[in-house]
């Protein structure tokens, strides 16, 4: 059986229900790389001198020397990419979780360069990037979110390190076809290359008007799950777990080393993910969405490895568009990934405190639900919400499969 040579890089993203979203996504990777002479697509990578060099890489992976020579020759001529630049390979994997808006026949006929992985059930986000992770081949996976795109920048010298602003974060106020020497692919891929301690690099986040969505974190401490993205973090909002969690005094231009990032786009060194996954993969699937990038992340640092933060990347992230499809599933999802994260790194006792301060904030929250409703203030709100939050009382909040700690910290 013909294996299929490896690549540079590797695009994983799990799309469900997302069509218009996933179509602006891909087309902000054709935005930022060419069609190869054979298949796939190709992107400017390390310059020359910088980092490791594409021989180098070459030589690791043991690839023919003079068919990659000819073919880059032909993607430089083809291309105009600058002689400081040489073309990487990249492959683009969607993994469909059991869509119903028709996303694999659509895929097929807009962007048939994409390999699509068609799953006949929801296999959540963890599930679905480890099936795209088995099938990629790239030395550097970049898994992307169906709702992020990435953003062209105007790439400029600052003293010894390179910064990007933005032409302009909406895609479509960017000039549909930015020089290639330009691609965002470059500053997280380049930065990857150089270092060979990075285990993880991520960009900066920014919403759809073009404003910082901030996605630098430290781990969280034990008390931060009853103060951040509950009734008591939202009463104390300057309160110091929550802000030390969300890294409140990096600036957003600012490249930093941190502890985890925002799952919405991370570049990642496959031998970083293969130090740390299972025979699933290295996601965890105990998290079907929520808190596995925290879960991943805090792996990758225990087994040696370092997490940044680029700024130069800039991706427009429409948060929440998948899971905002099913309100309830949201709460339920978010929360029991919480309370499974704490239980299985700050041990069971912790798990199950913050498992029933959530809930008690449930039955607080179901309680005021049922006075607005029957003081009449917006009655299909109120009954919206209070189907939800009992759905949530009826999931007790309670971890599927069974935890099985890592190790417990501290």
């Amino acid at each position: 059986m013909h294996q299929q040579p490896p690549v540079d890089l590797s695009i994983v993203i799990v799309s469900w229900n997302v069509w218009p979203l996933l179509r602006q996504c891909l087309l902000s990777i054709e935005r930022a790389s060419e069609p190869a002479r054979s298949e796939g697509r190709v992107f400017p990578g390390n310059r020359q001198g910088e980092g490791e060099t594409r021989g180098q890489g070459d030589k690791e992976r043991g690839r023919q020397g003079e068919e990659e020579t000819a073919s880059a020759q032909f993607l430089i001529s083809n291309l105009s990419i600058s002689q400081s630049f040489t073309p990487c390979t990249l492959e683009v994997i969607v993994v469909d979780n059991a869509s119903h808006d028709d996303t694999p026949a659509l895929l097929a006929t807009h962007f048939p360069w994409v390999q699509v992985i068609a799953s006949a059930r929801n296999l959540g986000f963890t599930g679905g990037n480890n099936r795209g992770y088995a099938a990629s081949r790239g030395r550097f996976v970049y898994f992307l979110n169906p709702d992020a795109e990435l953003a062209a920048g105007e790439t400029r010298r600052g003293g010894d390190r390179e910064t990007a602003s933005a032409q302009s974060p909406i895609s479509n106020l960017q000039p549909p076809n930015p020089p290639i020497s330009q691609s965002p692919l470059l500053p997280l891929y380049t930065a990857l290359a150089a270092d060979p301690t990075l285990g993880v690099i991520g960009p900066q986040l920014r919403y759809a008007d073009g404003s910082p969505q901030p996605s630098a974190r430290r781990f969280p401490t034990r008390l931060t799950g009853f103060f951040e993205s509950t009734w008591l973090g939202r009463a104390w909002p300057s309160n110091p777990w929550a802000r030390a969690l969300l890294m409140a005094n990096l600036p957003a231009g600012q490249r930093a080393e941190v502890d985890w990032l925002v799952g919405a786009a991370l570049l990642c060194r496959r031998e970083a993910l293969d130090a740390v996954a299972t025979p699933d993969g290295p996601f965890d699937e105990g998290f079907f969405m929520y808190s596995e990038e925290l879960d991943l992340c805090r792996r990758v640092k225990l087994a040696g490895w370092r997490v940044v933060y680029e700024p130069a990347a800039l991706v427009i992230h429409h948060e929440g568009k998948s899971s905002e499809q099913v309100s309830t599933q949201r709460h339920i999802r978010f929360n029991t990934s919480k309370v499974r994260y704490w239980r299985k790194w700050f041990g069971p006792r912790w798990g199950e405190a913050l498992r029933r301060y959530l809930l008690l904030e449930y039955r607080t929250q179901l309680w005021v639900e049922r006075a607005k409703l029957w003081l009449g203030h917006k009655p299909a709100l109120r009954r919206e919400r209070i189907a939800a939050y009992q759905a949530v009382l009826r999931s007790e909040l309670r971890a599927s499969p069974p935890v099985l700690p890592d190790r417990i910290v501290g």
